[in-house]
């Protein structure tokens, strides 16, 4: 144990499902200070984040929707380490959250999805700029991070492939993320998958589902009782090979959350994905 002062954490998106499991997260990890917690939502203005998260002891941290006062008052606290900033909001701001985080010094960790590649890639340059260091991670499981392991092994032993994501229907975009960046990486192998063995004729637009990075087509579900789940399904001549993942408790994501916060404070640049921390 060292006697260096807890990380200050902001959370933004407090009031949401992810936002109360960090909350409690960050309230039980001795080296982590919950310092702010951030939320538009008028009905929980003022509320006690640790209340709202559901702990049995108020934190004292009152949730708040001014994100520029809040990075301006970590950023001027010079006896605390740099701060942190956990972002699960949406993607309509996430965007100009990170700027605003990375314009005060304060590191964000992102879980929210829906930032385009030309974004991801101006944050980056804004990071490098600052010399601040940005985790954008589209998923904190580590169960995800095996099956995209897995799912990059299996590859190279199968031409065809589809991704089916399936999430709660509060989800605002689509494909999830996850699908995304799995594409990605496999994507990123220099084959391409799924060639065409007879001309498709779609009845209804996108019932084949969209097509991302070299030929991989990406199914997005959307339906109350879900969470958050993934299959990657490969197939070939007399076999089908499928890969899932499920959750069931968004407690899941949260050691990859906390090894996030710990781990941004390091680098100097944008970095995407839990694998490349692990």
């Amino acid at each position: 144990m060292t006697n260096q002062a807890p990380i200050p954490v902001i959370v933004n998106g407090a009031a949401g499902k992810m936002g109360r499991e960090v909350i409690k997260a960050v309230a039980q990890a001795p080296d982590l200070n919950l310092v702010g917690a951030i939320d538009h939502s008028l009905e929980h203005q003022d509320k006690d984040a640790g209340e709202l998260a559901g702990l049995s002891e108020p934190l004292e941290v009152p949730i708040t929707n001014q994100l520029e006062p809040m990075l301006g008052y970590v950023a001027g606290d010079r006896k605390s380490p740099p701060g942190v900033i956990v972002d699960f909001t949406h993607p309509d701001s996430v965007y100009d959250n990170i700027r605003s985080a990375i314009a005060y010094g304060i590191r964000p960790v992102v879980g929210t999805t829906g930032l385009s590649p030309a974004q991801i890639q101006d944050l980056a340059d804004f990071a490098d700029k600052a010399s601040t260091g940005c985790l954008i991670i589209p998923n904190f499981s580590i169960g995800m991070v095996l099956l995209q392991q897995a799912a990059i092994a299996a590859s190279k032993y199968f031409d065809h492939v589809e991704i089916i994501e399936l999430h709660h229907n509060q989800k605002a975009d689509a494909p999830s993320g996850t699908a995304i960046q799995t594409a990605q990486l496999l994507g990123e192998l220099g084959k391409t998958f799924n060639p065409a063995l007879v001309e498709e004729t779609e009845k209804l637009a996108g019932a084949r589902g969209s097509i991302a990075d070299e030929g991989i087509r990406i199914h997005s579900v959307r339906l109350p009782g879900l969470i958050a789940h993934q299959e990657v399904i490969f197939g070939a001549a007399g076999q089908i090979y499928t890969l899932r993942h499920d959750t069931s408790d968004r407690a899941c994501y949260m050691p990859g959350v906390l090894l996030a916060i710990r781990k941004v404070l390091a680098l100097k640049s944008l970095v995407y994905g839990l694998e490349k921390i692990l």
